[in-house]
């Protein structure tokens, strides 16, 4: 066996020094061809190479999860959360709100290059008229009876809307109601009160005449909700960015008084601003990585010639990679994209075996073509090893359901042997125009090192006892590994689309992520609705049938007898009109409603409207010395700014109660179009919206959600459940992936290494930091989430690599595991693992959650990898060498 290994190794040998002396010899010519190929390829790429940023599309269509969304997708086309933004749009009143919102509406309907589909249901004029059938019985009753006993009031200032009638009006009103007569008149005087006090202290708000109308207090914000479908561009990066732009500077112009504020949220808003976020943050982490990657090649390499021919083989490298990714792929996701990564930080591992392998054999006195023949010699029939063996690990994600991770096997995998290739050929030729020179290297350095790595190997029994007792402690908290399935937590969380979304995830019963489910008609939607409606997971379950509001002939009696009550009073109201009263009168006017209020509160201390009333009494003094203290001019501003807050909502409020009264009987069919077709499909099944009853922005109330709606609606889909599920195929992807790939790797190790102590010294470092690897995010607290999962395969080729290069340099030339610390291998395996660490370790530095947590995945499991390989492989390398003597002498 013995002999057919060395007669192996020995053909090999001289095959890889033939290869890389011919590269020598013919190094212009060489030259020619890379920079031609490289030309090429970056034209090629840049023509044929696509961008697809759809998450969903990395993911087999065959999963049930995709399935069922298909199907949903294609059931109601115009209703998909996965493809749509929602606008937020917050103001200090309803009616501010709801015109915003309606203005904003129509305007981006005629806008069909950039927008698919606008959907605003309370902006529809049968919700406008109908909507007071949709309240309670009780509730319409209080409605009507209030309206009825301010009618008088109110036709008196819808008839002449001015501060002097407003002021009188609201005098007479505290005086009957120190009278004994019974008003509410608690929200009236809390509402004047705070419109008052925001004017001035410098923030003004309009008073909600809607509000009053209902006898509520005002609240500081109301908000309205509007869901966009924008036109996107799947073959550009940002793929949205073009319908946003424009989006925002529509809402511009209809927003620029500062009143109604704007804010774009949605799954296509937070896509846009997470690859926005982690392009941002790339580049201040590519530039910390540049300089950190210079400063260890430097230390590594020590010259700049060396240096250029790392830099120039993985230029050639990543653009004959990208170019097999276009010609095999066409198209790249955010998962495939991190060949590039994966290429970075192994193929400059290659290259530093190689040069620091030939400037060893210069220091020792070679001649240059001896010493590159004998470099391509040892060095190629190891990097040999580890291409073919890392390009089937990455090969074995080929079957995964992961399409994002099987497209990223394939290009990696090549992208392995490309490098070896580029390796073998252009480090050679390089060195004709670019030689190392033997008296480069800082010998104090690298001895140092060298006597740092003996030092495991004086204390073997030390370095077993530490690994055993740190092996126990990660199979103890291995269980405990957690995958973060929210995409929420990757992005930047100082971002608006971010925060917007976080705050409408906390209020549960209008949740943006919802399940949906589809039933084939009413009987079971019904059915299906009362079983979800059960689940102590969900708060509500809306369907068609909740927009037929019951007992409809009972609350129109209650409206007819509202629109009697009003009369013709609501075609009275016009906007405020100009002042036809002195500034004299206006003072008159609200001194007396100040008098009035005192009187009121001395007389009548335990009345229900009391503390309103003490905060307007001291509103209005406050008003009444601001204006007092004024010039004649402000005195002027003064006024005509308080009635326009008090009396410029009015007549839209005025307006829309006109419109309400016009309610009439509808059923299923007579809904608007575009909210009937959004729950009932034109092919007969039936929409069901299901909400949370908790924050699913927490992975544990998400799971039970999910779980909980799937064992009443197993065909259930919405972001919520394809958040999950996708999180849990992602797992199985990688899990598959790496049992296969570790099959693949044994079977390729004990074929090419012809042994199984070798085999297993490969594989033991490998193995023990991946479970210290694991073991270290559940102490460290970092969960793996859908970013950094796809540092996994780069740590699985950089210990593989390290550890075939280690026992393949122990085994080859009978060098003692003393002297194997200050070998070129042992150097190599170091500054090309710390130029890894540095260069993709400075993305823990990124703004962007998910590529920092990348950034701090790597940097965790490089460093347990340099301690597997360097620590504890040696100290196995001696003991097994030992057994091996000990075998030889025995008798």
């Amino acid at each position: 066996m013995t002999a057919i290994v060395e007669a192996s190794h020995s053909r090999s040998y001289r095959a890889f020094a033939r290869w890389v002396a011919a590269s020598y010899h013919y190094a212009a010519w060489i030259l020619l061809a890379s920079l031609l190929i490289a030309v090429a390829c970056a034209v090629y790429t840049s023509r044929n190479l696509g961008m697809n940023s759809a998450t969903t599309d990395m993911l087999s269509e065959h999963l049930p999860f995709r399935a069922n969304y298909k199907h949903y997708k294609k059931t109601f086309p115009q209703d998909q959360d996965m493809d749509t933004l929602v606008l937020v749009l917050d103001a200090p009143t309803p009616e501010q709100a709801h015109t915003a919102t309606k203005r904003l509406a129509e305007r981006l309907k005629e806008d069909a290059t950039n927008i698919k589909d606008t959907y605003l249901p309370s902006g529809d004029v049968f919700f406008e008229r109908n909507g007071l059938l949709y309240e309670s019985i009780p509730e319409l009753g209080r409605i009507t009876d209030r309206l009825a006993a301010a009618q008088p009031l109110i036709a008196r200032i819808a008839g002449n809307p001015t501060l002097h009638t407003f002021a009188s009006v609201l005098t007479e009103a505290v005086e009957e109601l120190r009278a004994g007569r019974s008003l509410e008149l608690e929200s009236v005087l809390g509402g004047v009160s705070a419109t008052l006090d925001a004017r001035l202290a410098g923030v003004p708000r309009a008073l909600s005449w809607q509000v009053l109308f209902r006898g509520e207090a005002q609240k500081s914000t109301y908000r309205e909700l509007m869901t966009v479908q924008p036109k996107l561009d799947y073959t550009q990066l940002a793929a949205a960015e073009q319908s946003i732009t424009a989006l925002r500077a529509t809402a511009r112009d209809l927003t620029e008084d500062g009143s109604v504020r704007l804010r774009v949220t949605g799954d296509v808003a937070l896509a846009d601003e997470e690859l926005k976020s982690a392009m941002h943050g790339t580049e201040y982490a590519g530039l910390l990585a540049l300089v950190l990657v210079t400063v260890v090649l430097y230390f590594a390499l020590h010259t700049a010639g060396p240096i250029l021919t790392v830099l120039l083989s993985l230029v050639l490298g990543l653009l004959l990679t990208a170019a097999f990714a276009a010609a095999a792929v066409g198209q790249l996701n955010v998962i495939s994209i991190a060949f590039a990564v994966l290429y970075v930080g192994l193929g400059v591992d290659y290259a530093i075996h190689f040069l620091l392998r030939y400037r060893e054999l210069l220091e020792d006195g070679q001649p240059t073509v001896q010493a590159l023949q004998a470099t391509g010699g040892d060095t190629g029939h190891s990097l040999f090893l580890c291409a073919v063996t890392t390009a089937i690990g990455f090969y074995a994600f080929m079957p995964t359901a992961y399409r994002g991770v099987a497209e990223l096997g394939l290009i990696a995998g090549t992208g392995m042997l490309i490098s070896l290739v580029v390796t073998l050929t252009l480090a050679p030729a390089l060195q004709r125009y670019l030689p190392t020179r033997p008296g480069a290297a800082s010998t104090g350095a690298e001895g140092s090192l060298g006597k740092l790595l003996e030092l495991p190997l004086r204390w073997r029994k030390v370095v077993y006892a530490g690994t055993f007792a740190a092996l126990l402690a990660a199979v103890a908290v291995l269980p405990k590994i957690e995958f973060d399935y929210n995409l929420l937590n990757l992005q930047d969380q100082r971002g608006e689309a971010v925060q917007t979304f976080r705050e409408l995830l906390a209020e549960t019963e209008h949740s943006p992520w919802h399940a949906v489910a589809l039933a084939d008609n009413e009987v079971e939607v019904d059915r299906l609705a009362q079983r979800l409606t059960g689940l102590p997971e969900v708060s509500r379950v809306v369907t068609v049938l909740d927009f037929i509001p019951t007992a409809q002939e009972e609350k129109l009696a209650l409206i007819e007898e509202m629109a009697l009550t009003l009369g013709p009073l609501t075609l009275a109201a016009a906007p405020p009109v100009a002042n036809q009263y002195t500034l004299a009168q206006q003072r008159a006017a609200l001194g007396a409603l100040s008098t009035a209020l005192d009187r009121f509160i001395a007389e009548r201390p335990d009345h229900p409207a009391l503390v309103p009333a003490r905060s307007l009494r001291t509103s209005l003094g406050a008003l009444l010395t601001h204006f007092d203290t004024a010039s004649s001019d402000d005195k002027n501003k003064l006024l005509h700014a308080v009635g326009k807050d008090l009396l410029a909502l009015l007549p839209d409020a005025m307006q829309r109660l006109h419109t309400s009264i016009e309610a009439t009987p509808f059923n299923q069919q007579q809904l608007p179009e575009s909210l009937r077709t959004r729950w009932h499909s034109q092919t007969g099944q039936y929409r069901i919206a299901i909400y949370p009853a908790e924050n699913i922005n927490d992975n544990q109330a998400l799971r039970r959600f999910v779980r909980a709606v799937q064992q009443e609606a197993p065909q259930a889909t919405g972001a919520p459940v394809i958040s999950l599920e996708a999180g849990e195929a992602v797992v199985q992807a990688f899990i598959l992936a790496f049992s296969l790939a570790l099959a693949g790797i044994i079977i390729i190790l004990l074929v090419m290494l012809r042994s199984v102590a070798s085999t297993l010294l490969v594989l033991t470092p490998l193995l023990l930091a991946a479970l210290f690897t694991g073991a270290a995010t559940v102490l460290l607290g970092v969960q793996f989430n859908f970013a950094n999962i796809i540092a996994l395969p780069l740590l699985l080729g950089i210990g593989l690599d390290s550890g075939l290069h280690m026992v393949h340099r122990s085994r080859s030339d009978g060098t003692t595991h003393e002297e194997l610390m200050h070998t070129s291998t042992t150097r190599a395996i170091f500054y090309s693992a710390l130029t890894t660490l540095v260069g993709f370790g400075s993305l823990a530095f990124s703004s962007h959650q998910g590529t920092a947590s990348m950034g701090v995945l790597l940097t965790i499991g490089l460093a347990l990898t340099l301690i597997c390989i360097l620590v504890i492989l040696p100290v196995l390398l001696a003991t097994a060498a030992r057994g091996r003597i000990h075998e030889k002498v025995m008798p």
